[in-house]
């Protein structure tokens, strides 16, 4: 498939978080209408759309469910790509920010729990580090090879699970790609992850075309 650009429509969420002009730029690389968006009930008129990446999850979660019942529609009707804290919303908890023995409540597109990041290792992981692809048929990793370095900056990660398509080994094994129908999460940054972060991206933009055309 050869996009020209413009044939998809991107959403990227705003709840408060950075790196958004980011992520508009690499969307728009690889061939999308990216528009920023305050409300996710701005999304509805677009094609897909895109939770990003870098903050925290209650003040996050806390804009997100002013709307709850709107995301989690859209979860069921477009393709959505959450990106790092983005795919921690999708899971179905977190204990980040919380009591031991306490959690607060994702969209739960994914199942498991967000958790600190253990082990001799500094945290956040700040850097590059490797996919073990388990599902290549995944279709967000087409054409990405296992071993691929892509970039991190987290402190948390859920583990694996029936929805994981790629691993990586930080401290613990985590679930660095998760995939369920129409929703897909990336642990790392596509953006910021040189050429394999735009494949990502370009898949993504791609499984969006084909859903909106079905």
């Amino acid at each position: 498939m050869s996009l020209s650009g413009g044939e998809v429509s991107v959403a990227i969420v705003n709840y408060g978080v950075g790196n958004l002009l980011s992520i508009y730029t690499g969307l728009e690389r690889v061939g999308a209408e990216p528009k920023i968006v305050d409300e996710i009930g701005e999304a509805e008129e677009l094609d897909a759309v895109v939770f990003p990446g870098v903050g925290a999850f209650k003040p996050a979660m806390g804009k997100l469910e002013k709307s709850k019942e709107l995301t989690s529609r859209m979860l069921e009707e477009k393709p959505v790509l959450g990106i790092c804290l983005g795919m921690q919303l999708l899971y179905e908890r977190s204990e980040e920010g919380c009591e031991p023995g306490e959690y607060l409540r994702g969209f739960g597109a994914f199942h498991g729990t967000v958790r600190r990041i253990t082990g001799p290792v500094k945290v956040p992981q700040m850097g590059w580090n490797t996919l073990r692809v388990v599902k290549p048929e995944c279709p967000i990793l087409e054409g990405i090879p296992n071993g691929a370095y892509v970039y991190y900056a987290n402190s948390y990660a859920a583990a694996p699970s029936d929805e994981t398509c790629a691993t990586t080994f930080y401290g613990i094994e985590f679930s660095a790609v998760s995939w369920r129908e129409n929703v897909f999460g990336t642990q790392f940054h596509p953006e910021k992850s040189g050429i394999w972060g735009l494949r990502v991206l370009r898949n993504f933009v791609e499984c969006a075309w084909r859903w909106c055309r079905r």
